[in-house]
């Protein structure tokens, strides 16, 4: 390159910072263009004290939605997953856990999620680590090989993974494998299991360039599972091979004991054909009425993607009621920190006026939400009821949340019907509530979407 061609080269890149730098003719037009008022001086008074969300909480929306439904499932009970990721867990039970509790005639009764965390944890550290193995060709930098590292791991799911492992592990009542600090609070016991996790897979691909074979590279796999089982144990306890167990129904009449492992009293008491389930999701940024898989969101390796069918909200809504008509519970997965009043236990796209706050517009829909990563579903809860307006239109809907019975409504949250729209992400639903028509969908192409996909 001759010395004036470098030299145009640098002068242009000079010109391009100049062109993207704050100058202060800008800084002062920009700060020219707020000019508070006296009743803009008392907002910035109220929200430096009180904070944002209470400043704009809209006293006018108060009130307005109560905690009345004509159609309601019977449940039993609300959970509490402590601080911890495992709302898919939790909700997936508290679909099939009523059953139980008619059946056996108790007043109550809760699967353990330490056990079925146990196994999630261990199924998902092997998939991972295979996952490592199967990438060994790529580059560090590939898009597939940079997500294993950054997120070897988590404790969040979906339904379909609730199926898959309990499937294969079965599952025990919460008395026989309780709860732990640990499975409670699973942000330090995660730290671990990635820091380990991250070694295995930097182990796995330079045994990899150094010409080792796949054996070899499954025997280091193995090895590091041997590590992660320990790391479980130690924080979790280790999980039963088999177990006593016996109940007191509400008439106080004790069961015999009996000695159960945890498949066959998943089979005795809790086999639910999850064939029968279809999941659904409204997702604008995509075609309705299309088959989507996503790659590798799943925690068995030999297990299931997570698959759906995505429909407009109002599609949906049709079978959520029809659902919930026939005392059936469903899977329901939102994106639950917008718009939320946990004091009152309601969700309301009026329940914060935060564009009266700050003067300023926020005009995104959902699909813009969704493209920007500023919505998306962060949280599970089983839909339960359904209140509809002389027309038989639904006006609100009731959630049976994981946060414990001091959260929200006596542990439940209302949505009003427009909040269903904006902030809905997914229903798991039993087939006979949908149409021929949706449900042919089913033996479509499936489109497969990356593992970054928005959705995941």
């Amino acid at each position: 390159m001759n010395k004036k061609l470098l030299l145009f080269f640098l002068c242009c890149s000079t010109m391009f910072l100049a062109q993207g730098k704050i100058t202060q003719e800008q800084l002062s037009e920009i700060r020219n263009s707020f000019k508070p008022t006296s009743a803009q001086k008392a907002v910035i008074n109220a929200v430096t004290t009180n904070g944002i969300s209470k400043s704009a909480f809209n006293r006018e929306n108060a009130g307005k939605t109560d905690h009345f439904f004509k159609y309601r499932v019977d449940v039993k009970g609300i959970t509490d997953q402590k601080s911890s990721g495992r709302c898919w867990m939790f909700t997936s039970m508290n679909m099939i856990r009523p059953k139980i509790i008619k059946n056996l005639n108790l007043s109550g009764f809760e699967f353990s999620t330490n056990y079925l965390f146990f196994w999630d944890q261990f199924e998902k550290s092997n998939l991972t680590l295979q996952t490592f193995i199967d990438t060994r060709d790529k580059e560090f930098n590939n898009k597939r090989v940079e997500i294993l590292f950054r997120g070897p791991i988590g404790d969040g799911g979906v339904w379909s993974m609730f199926a898959d492992i309990s499937q294969k592990y079965g599952l025990v009542p919460k008395e026989v494998m309780p709860e732990t600090y640990n499975s409670e609070k699973t942000s330090i016991m995660r730290k671990f299991l990635k820091r380990k996790l991250r070694e295995g897979g930097l182990a796995i691909r330079r045994a990899h360039e150094k010409g080792e074979s796949l054996s070899k590279l499954e025997e280091i796999k193995i090895g590091v599972l041997k590590d992660i089982y320990r790391i479980l144990v130690v924080s979790l306890g280790e999980p039963p091979v088999e177990f006593q167990w016996r109940y007191k129904s509400k008439d106080n009449k004790v069961s015999s004991l009996r000695t159960y492992t945890p498949l066959s009293f998943y089979k005795e008491y809790a086999e639910s054909q999850f064939e029968n389930y279809v999941m659904l999701m409204d997702d604008p940024t995509r075609p309705y009425y299309k088959l989507y898989e996503i790659e590798n969101d799943r925690d068995l390796y030999e297990g299931k993607n997570w698959k759906y069918i995505n429909l407009p909200a109002d599609q949906i809504k049709k079978y959520a009621i029809a659902s919930i008509k026939a005392n059936e519970a469903m899977y329901f997965s939102c994106d639950v920190g917008k718009q939320i009043d946990r004091k009152n236990g309601v969700l309301s796209v009026d329940n914060y006026d935060y564009e009266s706050l700050f003067g300023v517009k926020f005009g995104m829909d959902k699909k813009d939400r969704i493209l920007t990563r500023e919505s998306g579903s962060s949280h599970g809860m089983a839909l339960v009821g359904v209140d509809v307006d002389n027309q038989g239109k639904p006006v609100q809907w009731l959630l049976e949340n994981s946060w414990g019975k001091s959260s929200g409504h006596n542990g439940y949250l209302t949505m009003t019907d427009k909040w269903f729209d904006e902030y809905m992400f997914r229903v798991v639903v039993l087939k006979k509530f949908v149409d021929k028509k949706t449900l042919e969908l089913l033996k479509s192409e499936v489109e497969m979407l990356p593992p970054w996909d928005p959705m995941f």
